[in-house]
């Protein structure tokens, strides 16, 4: 089974990225280490949109994440983390057609 995941580009309101980062931060420490089928997230700054976040989570395969997606839980963070955004996020969900990893660094 392929994996699964979505991308979303968010507009955050000025003055709270650090928020954001800290509501990310705990959910990978807490949440996300109990989450089924949870692999990983990115969140990256356009360099042509600085006042924009994109975030890919990535989970193991399209049931994983739609379980995640419909969680009451996760729907409760989500709810706070909407509070740092000018607007609801543009979600794009899909399935995780190619993948490549370099040594880092």
């Amino acid at each position: 089974m392929p994996m699964y995941g979505t991308v979303a580009r968010m507009r955050v309101k000025s003055g709270h990225e650090q928020q954001l980062q800290a509501m990310n931060d705990e959910w990978t420490r807490g949440r996300g280490r109990q989450v089924e089928g949870f692999v990983a997230s990115y969140v990256l700054r356009p360099d042509e949109r600085p006042d924009e976040l994109i975030l890919v989570a990535i989970f193991r395969d399209r049931d994983t994440y739609r379980a995640n997606a419909s969680d009451p839980e996760q729907d409760r963070w989500f709810r706070q983390m909407r509070e740092h955004l000018d607007s609801d996020p543009e979600w794009t969900d899909g399935e995780l057609v190619f993948a490549s990893t370099g040594g880092g660094g």
